[in-house]
């Protein structure tokens, strides 16, 4: 049976995530940092709870040990929680290290401790909850923005060094989902993402689809990637074509 932790397991994308592999015969082990929303998902689908904080090494350090003593082996690992302050570069350093740790360093901080025993046995499998910020960008939020990107660069890293030693690499990457994150954006969210927003069994879907396909980059949004070429290739066409956006959220705010 495969063994699967899935960060930020509580709701959204997540709980979405672990209701699938359940489904498929998986046993998970779903982590929060709320401990009764990790509960209510696990109690649903049959399956274990981990309540802690993936901001720290000891944090992730007790989520590997605890998944462990109750899967026997970790065969895949979502790393999925995140946060998204708003803010930019007058955000808190406090905020800007919180968020890093969190996005970014969680995902480093399980990889260290997963990859030993993965190497040693020729096999496993890393999923990073990315978003198209990070292929991209992300109005109103610069620390998310940024971690985003550090997220996938580390999930692009881990691909290329490990493939060839049995380490598969995926990198979700989806816009608008329709989880408390994007409710929490307000205005600003519902006009950038509001109209093209799908739910959270949507990424889970495009996630299999790209399991089957062996795909590095799951795009719940296929548009997704036709925006990132053009930011590769029409670079300042597309900053313009941000800042519009970002000119249509300030009005949009000034006139509430």
């Amino acid at each position: 049976m495969t063994g699967v932790v899935v960060t930020g397991g509580g709701g959204g994308i997540g709980a979405a995530l672990a209701r699938r592999f359940a489904a498929g015969g998986a046993q998970v082990v779903v982590a929060d940092l709320d401990g009764d929303k990790a509960a209510e998902v696990a109690k649903e689908v049959g399956e274990t709870a981990f309540v802690g904080d993936v901001a720290s090494v000891d944090g992730v350090a007790k989520l590997i040990e605890s998944a462990r003593a109750t899967l026997g082996e970790i065969d895949v690992f979502c790393a999925n929680a995140g946060i998204a302050p708003f803010g930019g570069a007058e955000s808190p350093e406090e905020v800007w290290a919180h968020t890093w740790d969190v996005n970014v360093m969680a995902h480093v901080r399980a990889a260290n401790q997963l990859l030993p025993a993965w190497l040693e046995r020729g096999e496993g499998h890393f999923i990073a909850t990315v978003s198209a910020a990070g292929l991209l960008t992300s109005l109103g939020s610069a620390p998310y923005s940024v971690t985003k990107h550090g997220a996938l660069a580390f999930a692009e890293y881990l691909s290329a060094t490990y493939r060839h030693r049995g380490i598969t690499v995926q990198a979700i990457c989806p816009q608008g989902v329709r989880t408390a994150m994007l409710e929490s954006t307000g205005t600003a969210g519902q006009l950038l993402m509001g109209a093209s927003a799908i739910e959270p069994e949507q990424v889970a879907d495009a996630l299999f689809a790209a399991m089957e396909s062996k795909q590095f980059l799951v795009l719940p949004h296929p548009e997704v990637a036709d925006y990132y070429a053009a930011r590769a290739t029409q670079t300042d066409r597309w900053l313009g074509g941000m800042n519009k956006l970002q000119r249509k959220v300030e009005a949009a705010l000034e006139a509430e």
